[in-house]
């Protein structure tokens, strides 16, 4: 399936393959500098935030233990297991969906699903649904402001509703649901209340929004590639939802960048890089590079699959790749199994660092 730009509608990008902030950060642009970098974690390390991240922020043995503990809850098994419950929860989410009223696609249909859906996978109480849309909605406020003591608050606060997750499960015979098992989890030796914290806030506090953001995207462009909207209606394969769904990602990448930092003096993309000077990898860039995608608006699923950096790559490849597919794979069929979206009035760009699009205004027309 592959098709031409159907309009000017995204974002530029720099021609540079890499260029210097007015701060004196390196910002990689270009594919090839960009994956260049992302797998060579010797020279380009992942450890740049005062905080623990886990497993973002780690390098080498150390990164590789939690991988290690973190991969076994997104096996192919695990996902088998959670579909039929991600499956209920996105059609009860589309069921309710008015057809031919104006939509927004990011903050009505993307952020309750993403909530029901991790809540669902992660054994959360239904009750705290609306705690976390708002706070969906705060960080991505505090984030748009860039002021730090704001993303700090936000933080605070989702790491407040995390310990009310764990402190009551302290007792339970480790079963019950995912949370149950990470807490009781001794794969990598006996998880601190620090690591524990930092595995959930990774799993949910960036995975909410994302998934918010890339249904915000994909609705954007089905309403606008009809065609493709009815070959997923019609009974398309996993695997070809699969590439269709991570090609507009990668037209429309809300995965804009990740940092580094140089342990050494080297070179990049041309660039000399100093030892200790901070980095960008900006995957949306490189995800629409005309080096390697020729026209970077032309739909070609299958032609970009191999190139597409929506999900990184090297060690630090998402490992939450599974489980996002997953849910938009099961989002987007429950949606149009309702109704085929068009397009209500123009989208609207996220600002920087965010990507994808802040509004998406979309009407459900029956099919047929």
């Amino acid at each position: 399936m592959k098709s031409p730009n159907p309009g000017p509608e995204t974002t530029s990008r720099t021609s540079a393959p890499v260029t210097l902030t007015a701060d004196g950060i390196v910002e990689i642009h270009s594919h090839e500098a960009v994956r260049e970098a992302a797998t060579d974690p010797r020279t380009f390390s992942s450890a740049v935030s005062r905080f623990l991240q886990i497993p973002n922020g780690l390098d080498g043995q150390e990164h590789a233990k939690f991988r290690s503990l973190i991969d076994r809850y997104f096996t192919p098994e695990a996902m088998a297991d959670f579909e039929p419950a991600c499956r209920a929860v996105a059609t009860d989410i589309a069921r309710n969906l008015p057809l031919g009223v104006p939509l927004k696609a990011v903050e009505q249909i993307g952020m309750p699903f993403a909530v029901a859906a991790q809540s669902a996978w992660l054994g959360w109480p239904a009750d705290l649904a609306e705690e976390l849309v708002d706070w969906v909605r705060a960080n991505q406020e505090a984030t748009r402001s860039g002021e730090l003591a704001r993303t700090a608050a936000v933080a605070e606060h989702f790491d407040r509703i995390i310990h009310s997750i764990i402190e009551p499960r302290r007792g339970s015979d480790g079963t019950a649901d995912v949370t149950d098992q990470l807490i009781h989890d001794d794969a990598a030796g006996e998880l601190t209340d620090q690591e524990i914290v930092s595995i959930l806030r990774n799993w949910t506090g960036g995975d909410l929004a994302s998934i918010a953001q890339c249904t915000g995207v994909i609705l954007h462009h089905l309403a606008r590639r009809p065609e493709v909207a009815e070959r997923i209606a019609q009974g398309a394969s996993d695997a070809e939802v699969d590439a269709i769904l991570e090609e507009f990602l990668r037209i429309d990448d809300p995965f804009v960048s990740n940092r580094r930092v140089a342990t050494a003096d080297t070179e990049i993309g041309g660039c000399p890089v100093a030892g200790g000077q901070k980095v960008i990898l900006n995957w949306a860039d490189a995800n629409r590079d005309p080096a390697v995608f020729g026209d970077p608006d032309a739909f070609d699923p299958d032609g970009n699959a191999q190139d597409n950096l929506v999900y990184g790559i090297g060690p630090h490849v998402c490992p939450g790749r599974p489980l996002a597919r997953l849910e938009l794979r099961e989002v987007t069929r429950a949606i149009l199994a309702v109704g085929i979206p068009e397009p209500a009035r123009d989208s609207e760009r996220e600002a920087a660092p965010m990507g994808g699009f802040r509004v998406v205004p979309v009407v459900l027309k029956p099919r047929g």
